[in-house]
């Protein structure tokens, strides 16, 4: 049974701007540590990439947020949810702490889709009641 949906776009010259202001301190607040270490290495390496995986991964936990019902309250977090990858490819949601306790006890399963484009990234997750 489906528990919640999510969607999200967001805009990847923001996020550009946020880490011109920023620097690395807005992707440390968004990413995990799994996934700021693929941002440091996309970055180092072509620096429009790491733009567009970080506003991917900012997109996808918005979608979450909104597919939990929670949006960004306790025990959601940014860095408690990560969008990770299965050996397939397929994008997965993996939580941790707090948040991987409550989602489990509510008996919760996520599937989540990302996208970018040039200016867009854009996400659509849906929660589902096991």
């Amino acid at each position: 049974m489906i528990y919640g949906i999510g969607t999200d776009i967001c805009d990847v010259r923001r996020i550009r701007a946020s880490v011109e202001r920023h620097g690395e301190r807005f992707a440390q607040k968004i990413l995990s540590d799994v996934e700021f270490a693929t941002w440091t290495a996309r970055s180092a390496r072509w620096p429009e990439r790491g733009i567009r995986y970080l506003a991917t991964r900012f997109s996808a936990k918005e979608a979450f947020s909104k597919a939990i019902g929670l949006g960004m309250r306790l025990p959601m977090s940014w860095r408690l949810c990560e969008v990770g990858k299965l050996a397939s490819g397929k994008p997965c949601i993996v939580l941790h702490g707090g948040l991987k306790t409550w989602f489990e006890s509510q008996g919760l399963s996520a599937h989540v889709s990302v996208t970018d484009e040039t200016d867009y990234a854009a996400s659509f997750c849906v929660v589902e009641k096991i």
